[in-house]
């Protein structure tokens, strides 16, 4: 991996066959979904985006077991005439789903909150609180990544402020949800974003990190090298 500021493994099935997606420099990528199980039964439904270049000693069709490391990529696109942020896990590295770890998802990331936290609780009383974090890409390009943070981790993170430098572990999900229109109409749409399991200010990099999490508890991971 050159960088270690965004950094995503995911383990599951490929639910639909490849389909184009661009051309840059001559060489192409496809798009799919991924369906990736959650360690309580659930799965999520995530976009992937791989080059023809992995693909050539590792042909992938619908039914197919993917086990990828990559990085999130943000990129806007017109859909409806309206500008939108979509997300995808860029594949870098096919690997062996024999030898993969077992969490299936798994999420690193390090950037720059480029919008005031979004805090709130819902009815039953759960805390939440939405981040959007920029995080620094090769070539000076940047990927813009919402998160969303739970529990006494949002609390803190709604003290957070625009520029603050954080570092997350979690894992990527699809949520979906329903969207009403001015017209009254109710439309099923899906919202892609990480969902944060620990989270900690930017450290020293050669300084151990120790992540605030869910639990309470700390967790010492090391540096972050």
């Amino acid at each position: 991996m050159e960088e270690t500021g965004n950094i995503i493994h995911l383990r599951g099935q490929i639910c639909q066959s490849l389909q184009f997606g661009h051309e840059l420099f001559g060489e192409q990528f496809y798009v799919t979904t991924l369906r990736v199980p959650r360690l309580s039964g659930a799965e999520d439904f995530l976009p992937i985006t791989i080059s023809e270049r992995l693909l050539i000693d590792e042909p992938l069709t619908a039914g197919s077991m993917l086990c990828m490391e990559g990085q999130l990529r943000s990129y806007n696109k017109v859909i409806e005439g309206a500008g939108r942020l979509l997300i995808t896990a860029f594949a870098q590295r096919i690997l062996n789903c024999e030898e993969d770890e077992e969490n299936p998802n798994r999420v690193q990331l390090t950037g720059a909150l480029c919008k005031p936290p979004s805090y709130r609780t819902t009815p039953f009383g759960r805390e939440i609180a939405d981040l959007m974090l920029a995080v620094n890409r090769a070539y000076g390009k940047s990927d813009y990544i919402p998160c969303i943070t739970w529990g006494r981790t949002a609390r803190f993170a709604s003290h957070l402020h625009v520029g603050d430098k954080v570092q997350l572990l979690g894992r990527f999900q699809s949520r979906a949800y329903q969207k009403q229109l001015a017209d009254g109409t109710v439309v099923s749409k899906m919202a892609y974003e990480v969902s944060v399991g620990r989270l900690t200010m930017a450290a020293d990099p050669e300084q151990p990190v120790c992540f605030h999490d869910l639990s309470g508890e700390n967790s010492y991971l090391g540096s972050p090298q």
